[in-house]
């Protein structure tokens, strides 16, 4: 996971920040789906987790770049927004002591090979209360060219939350990306419930 701290370097802006929440998140949010304890899992510089506790939840943002951290709780104070972030490996959430009823993951899955997949979805389940729903949002095998993440079938998704997960949907949606990228990315959005 070493790198990820130069992506958020000063000056620079990483492609799948795009300074304000993906789009879906935000449908999400303003169909009221975004509340209670709600985790950011992988959340760079906090514009989900700002949305969510925009919309009163109790918001937290797991991230393993200290820079992505340091400016989200930027963000947060300019906004005067209160959510707390903390620099962690989303393989990991063991160490915020903390469980969820609400995940989301934009762009996070996607970046792991298959062992750390696999560890990602057990971390996620020790941090969703049963019955909690993970929103993840990940590059899509719809998406032509081979620049940038590693691309993300619906049967991929239906493998890794086989066991103990429901799957609510798995739907077409877009990542709003960047200009390197196109403006815009061919995504999946999953609506998954930790049974």
């Amino acid at each position: 996971m070493s790198g990820w701290d130069e992506a958020y370097a000063a000056g620079q802006s990483p492609p799948w920040d795009i300074g304000q929440p993906q789009p879906a998140f935000a449908r999400l949010a303003e169909r009221g789906l975004l509340g209670g304890r709600v985790l950011d899992a992988g959340c760079g510089t906090g514009e989900h987790t700002l949305l969510a506790a925009a919309h009163g939840a109790q918001a937290v943002g797991v991230d393993v770049s200290p820079r992505a951290i340091g400016q989200a709780r930027e963000k947060a104070a300019a906004r005067g927004v209160t959510a707390r972030f903390e620099v962690g490996d989303a393989r990991d959430f063991g160490p915020l002591g903390l469980t969820f009823d609400t995940v989301i993951d934009s762009g996070l899955f996607h970046v792991f090979d298959d062992p750390d997949r696999a560890r990602y979805v057990t971390s996620l389940a020790a941090a969703l209360e049963p019955g909690g729903t993970c929103y993840l949002m990940c590059f899509s095998d719809r998406q032509p060219g081979d620049f940038g993440p590693r691309r993300v079938s619906r049967d991929e998704l239906t493998e890794a939350f086989s066991d103990g997960w429901a799957i609510d949907a798995i739907t077409a949606d877009t990542f709003g990306v960047s200009a390197q990228l196109g403006s815009i990315a061919q995504a999946w959005l999953a609506t998954i419930r930790r049974r």
